[in-house]
């Protein structure tokens, strides 16, 4: 499997939203936008359109990574959900250390600890490691360990969902900020509060009252 820089955007922030808010789970096409465009937990930033979006969603439902969820149940739009996990036999710390890089980009095992703890458990850093030695151990490897590069005090970790890497041509991690997980978690509930307001307003619409 092969993911393109749109197609691993939408799928992380899918992956992301199901670890961490399952409540708002699957995504509207306006939360799925607005999870891809986050400017917390993103490296880059991106600014997808809805046209953009739904094109690769519906796209990586061909591919059989994704699954569209028709109004049911008392919700009245159509939601997406990744099925990342069943096509490529994923256990949840698995899919969670994926998402991460996906959303992220090449990671140390301090970041991975850090940036999943809302999405999965690990008993320590050796069971940490232990999984990503797994996921790159496969018979297709689904991850790369990035030795320690001129500058940089740890080795880091990258998916392979996109392809082959070249470490030469990886761009350098943004810089680290000694408040990075408490400025993440503020991001994160910013990031909820709006996706539980955009829900809100299609509901409101839907029923003739906005």
């Amino acid at each position: 499997m092969e993911l393109g820089a749109e197609e691993l955007r939408v799928v992380g922030s899918l992956i992301e939203k199901e670890l961490t808010t399952p409540q708002q789970y699957p995504l509207t096409l306006n939360a799925l936008v607005a999870a891809c465009n986050q400017t917390s937990n993103r490296f880059p930033v991106v600014t997808y359109d809805d046209r953009t979006v739904e094109t690769v969603v519906l796209g990586l439902k061909d591919k059989g990574v994704a699954r569209v969820v028709h109004p049911s149940h008392g919700r009245s739009v159509t939601r997406y959900r990744q099925v990342l996990d069943e096509a490529l036999y994923l256990e949840r710390p698995e899919l969670a250390l994926l998402g991460v890089m996906m959303l992220r980009g090449p990671q140390t095992l301090n970041e991975l600890r850090t940036r999943t703890y809302r999405a999965a458990e690990f008993a320590d850093m050796a069971d940490l490691e232990r999984t990503l030695d797994g996921l790159a151990a496969r018979e297709e490897p689904l991850v790369l360990r990035i030795p320690r590069q001129p500058g940089q005090r740890e080795d880091r970790y990258a998916h392979l969902l996109g392809g082959e890497i070249d470490v030469s041509e990886l761009p350098p991690p943004p810089p680290p900020s000694p408040r990075v997980s408490r400025a993440d978690e503020l991001g994160d509930l910013r990031e909820e509060v709006e996706a539980l307001r955009r829900d809100l307003d299609e509901l409101r619409k839907e029923l003739g009252l906005g």
